[in-house]
């Protein structure tokens, strides 16, 4: 074997390892843009519901005979200064309020409007679930693959880093005080 084959050989290797590396890395892509697009989703459907909480704070001040601002804590909610996940948690207790009101006040039942609202939940909370449930699953799956040699390096080259799901609870750290019910 000459210089030739050496030569040869060497070009060999450094193509299977960038096909390799540009494999990889097209994987992790192709992971980030898949959690961005269903994050998207969740941001719209939450949006949603938002505006849905509003919608039923106008029908219950409008409805209802004491002037009592049941929902002022959720219709001053600044989403961008919290996470998605606590966003959702405090858009569903307010979802929680929002029903037991309607249910307890008699002219809520028939109303229209609160009868097209708890239908507008029902289907966002429909859309949310499978969102997330598709983040979670498309979220491990990232995870996984950055964990493992050698596409943890290629990973960490490209500033991909293992990320919690979407309740907030981070797998790899120590703290266990971050479970949320």
């Amino acid at each position: 074997m000459g210089i030739v084959g050496i030569i040869l050989i060497i070009v060999a290797l450094v193509a299977l390892i960038s096909i390799f590396y540009i494999s990889v890395f097209n994987k992790l892509q192709y992971a980030r843009t898949k959690i961005e697009h269903v994050e998207s989703l969740i941001d719209e459907d939450l949006r949603s519901k938002f505006d849905l909480v509003k919608r039923s704070d106008d029908v219950i001040k409008n409805n209802v005979k004491t002037k009592s601002d049941y929902l002022k804590e959720y219709t001053e909610i600044e989403s961008n200064s919290i996470s998605n996940f606590d966003l959702e948690r405090k858009l569903n207790e307010a979802e929680g309020l929002i029903k037991n009101i309607f249910n307890d006040e008699k002219g809520l039942n028939d109303n229209e409007n609160a009868k097209e609202i708890l239908q507008g939940f029902r289907e966002i909370d429909e859309k949310l679930d499978a969102s997330i449930g598709y983040y979670n699953t498309q979220m491990n799956s990232l995870n996984s693959f950055i964990r493992r040699f050698p596409h943890n390096i290629i990973a960490k080259l490209h500033g991909f880093k293992v990320k919690p799901f979407f309740d907030g609870k981070d797998m790899t750290d120590d703290i266990v005080t971050d479970f949320k019910l």
